[in-house]
């Protein structure tokens, strides 16, 4: 019985792991559910003027400014608006050309960050494969030990299983946590979208 536990766990482990498919190893590392987008295209979600017509979004303070406090995560949702509104009230006649500055600063910012956390599920992946690997042959030294002569478990044998035990656990809180950081991605997409629609209001 117990030998099939074991044998049932490296299967599952081999069933949650990008590796135990028959992939190019390029592609072993994107592990979400969510499709991968590396970059979001400005076309994707802005129909306003031109961003290579209005110049430099760094170059325009206030605008890299109210860029920066809009694409960060900490500034809610129902603020965005408001700031929004109160720039293009100050910026005047030059609202629609200061505006597109704003929008190319989060647009930059985003995708930045955007590209920092991809980088860094593909790095916790990886990680994954590695330590599924690890699993299986510690299930398999397990299920070779147990169908050898009948003996009294060995010490060794004893600590293989204890390091077993310990890395599925490990192996399986991470699996969980990584469907949550999974979401990012699409949460910044989703957070740019609201931006470029609320800019474009006041343009």
């Amino acid at each position: 019985m117990r030998l099939f536990l074991y044998a049932g766990a490296a299967m599952m482990i081999a069933g949650l792991s990008p590796m135990a498919s028959a992939q190019a190893p390029s592609e072993f590392e994107w592990p979400c559910v969510q499709q991968k987008v590396p970059v979001v295209a400005a076309s994707t979600v802005w129909s306003g003027p031109d961003l290579e017509e209005v110049g430099s979004w760094q170059a325009d303070s206030d605008a890299a400014l109210l860029a920066q406090r809009l694409a960060s995560r900490r500034t809610r949702t129902e603020e965005i608006d408001p700031l929004i509104e109160a720039f293009a009230e100050q910026a005047g006649e030059r609202k629609a050309e200061r505006l597109t500055r704003v929008f190319a600063g989060v647009l930059d910012v985003i995708n930045t960050e955007r590209s920092r956390i991809i980088a860094g599920i593909e790095r916790y992946a990886r990680g994954q494969n590695e330590l599924a690997e690890k699993i299986r042959e510690e299930a398999d030294k397990i299920t070779a030990a147990k169908d050898g002569p009948a003996t009294e478990p060995t010490k060794e044998l004893q600590e293989l299983e204890t390091r077993f035990q310990w890395d599925k656990r490990i192996f399986e809180e991470r699996s969980h946590a990584l469907s949550s950081v999974c979401e990012t991605p699409v949460l910044l997409e989703q957070r740019l979208f609201e931006i470029a629609r609320s800019i474009q209001q006041h343009l």
